[in-house]
């Protein structure tokens, strides 16, 4: 067997992009419409859900996905605008800081749902589409290098992305007899939208500190990856999780001293 360009083409497949109004959700969903998939773009805000769909010609369809009966009205309006779906990406997510001492259950509960319980409700409906339609397919979670190393002030949401981490290795385990792969993407600092809102003035200057590759990631590259994963290219990866993070994962606490350039490993005097 030998690969060909085309091999990395999306034609013909309907993809889902959960969180698709804005940032890394919004640019994977271009990237998969970029390579031939009819797109349809699963958020919660109406307008950034139309804007994005209206971007690449996809179907907008507004979704808590948190809901599972919205979840299941979301697929039935996708499936009747497009077809079965086998390509989905569950991208939707939340954060906010809740130190140990002070996260209260609503807390806990709230990054619970919008960072793991919606990728068991959109990976379960899509997967069963999948199999009653006889065709494999794709499935990837964005996590987040959170889900692998401790997170001071944000336990909960850390505790979300492992989940989605381990859900991912035990989902592509029961499906891969069905011919569905499933998958994780990691990232690091990605310029989005809502990083650009919170982070202290002067911040970005600095975000290439941490990184080895000396920068913040786009989302474009996180799109790049999705695609691959989508696609024929990638038919014998399973239960992964790949870190398009420049190599922060790698690096374990190694990171450019802001004066000399040089690889520190934690406090320089």
């Amino acid at each position: 067997m030998s690969i060909e360009p085309s091999d990395i083409l999306l034609e013909g497949r309907v993809a889902v992009v959960t969180g698709g109004g804005a940032g890394i959700g919004r640019g994977i969903a271009a990237g998969l419409a970029a390579f031939g998939a009819r797109v349809a773009i699963w958020e919660r805000d109406p307008e950034s859900c139309a804007a994005a769909a209206a971007e690449i010609g996809g179907l907008s369809v507004p979704t808590d996905v948190r809901d599972s009966a919205q979840v299941d009205a979301a697929l039935a309006q996708t499936v009747d605008a497009l077809g079965t779906v086998s390509i989905l990406v569950n991208n939707a997510g939340g954060v906010f800081i809740s130190g140990i001492l002070e996260t209260s259950e609503n807390g806990w509960d709230a990054l619970y749902r919008a960072n793991l319980r919606h990728v068991l409700l959109c990976t379960q409906r899509v997967a069963r589409g999948m199999v009653e339609a006889g065709i494999g397919g794709s499935i990837t979670s964005v996590t987040s290098i959170e889900g692998v190393r401790a997170a001071p002030g944000y336990a909960a949401y850390a505790a979300a992305k492992a989940g989605v981490i381990n859900y991912t290795k035990t989902a592509a385990l029961e499906l891969a007899p069905h011919g569905i792969r499933v998958n994780a993407l990691a990232p690091d600092i990605t310029l989005t939208e809502g990083i650009a809102a919170i982070a202290p003035e002067g911040a970005q200057a600095h975000f290439g500190d941490t990184v080895p590759m000396g920068r913040a990631g786009h989302v474009d590259e996180m799109a790049g990856a999705a695609v691959f994963l989508a696609s024929d290219m990638a038919s014998y990866i399973t239960g992964q999780t790949i870190h398009v993070d420049g190599g922060t994962h790698a690096a374990s606490g190694w990171y450019h001293h802001p004066e000399t350039g040089v690889y520190s490993l934690g406090p320089t005097g």
